[in-house]
């Protein structure tokens, strides 16, 4: 019996795309990033003052447009003179909050002192950076105090000085340095608006708290994705003042 060798045809299918198409999926793909960045909502700010500095967040965890809990933690303390807020995909948020637990606790016992505000900035960046092809979605606000030591030439003690300090940093742990005030959020646009309106120089502890608080409940309530509450803390030399400010809840 003779076995004939079988061909098989395969039908070429062609698809023509267009450059409408091609430009939304290009679309697409960079609004992912800023859907998981939006989906919990939320807003963090920080502010200078005159030998203090201030950071404040609203309390809002939300799903979407859907709010889920209105206390919610976005601003946790790293040592007694320095704070971060962290604002972004809720999961990441406590997922950072213990990395970076971790990682200041292994540097006070290594290094025997406690960790400086440019120290921990750049331990922020790194930890960041080194997830950058799947990167953590949070952007974090760093507030402090550097403690600056000086020796005088006559031979007398030295002095130390706190230097008001605040940073920030995207999802891939690019810092920004700023000498008035850093924003984050779903609120940021709004936030910068006020916050370029009532920020003044050399502002005190008590006008300060006044500034950052005004800054933050006037943007959050033009905002759907933040607000419900609001906590500041303000860091002085001294002691560090924390307050539940209330807000819209609607």
């Amino acid at each position: 019996m003779a076995r004939g060798r079988t061909r098989w045809w395969w039908k070429r299918e062609t698809r023509s795309v267009t450059v409408t198409q091609v430009t939304r999926s290009l679309e697409d793909s960079e609004e992912r990033p800023n859907m998981a960045m939006e989906l919990n909502g939320g807003s963090v700010i920080a502010m200078v003052g005159k030998n203090c500095v201030a950071i404040a967040s609203d309390l809002r965890l939300g799903n979407q447009a859907l709010t889920v809990a209105t206390n919610f933690e976005k601003i946790f303390p790293v040592s007694e003179q320095l704070y971060i807020g962290l604002c972004g995909l809720a999961t990441d948020v406590e997922t950072l909050r213990e990395r970076f637990r971790f990682l200041v606790n292994m540097y006070t016992i290594k290094e025997s002192r406690a960790i400086s505000p440019q120290a921990f900035a750049h331990l922020v960046s790194s930890t960041l950076y080194e997830k950058r092809f799947g990167p953590y979605f949070i952007e974090p606000v760093i507030a402090g105090l550097e403690p600056i030591t000086t020796t005088p030439t006559d031979g007398s003690a030295p002095t130390t000085e706190f230097r008001p300090f605040i940073a920030g940093a995207d999802v891939i742990g690019c810092l920004n340095f700023a000498k008035d005030f850093i924003v984050t959020g779903t609120a940021s646009d709004k936030l910068f608006g006020v916050a370029e309106g009532l920020w003044e120089p050399d502002l005190g502890p008590e006008d300060l708290f006044e500034t950052i608080s005004q800054t933050l409940l006037n943007a959050v309530d033009r905002d759907a994705y933040s607000g419900w509450g609001a906590v500041v803390h303000v860091i002085t030399p001294d002691k560090v003042v924390s307050r539940t400010l209330k807000a819209r809840m609607d």
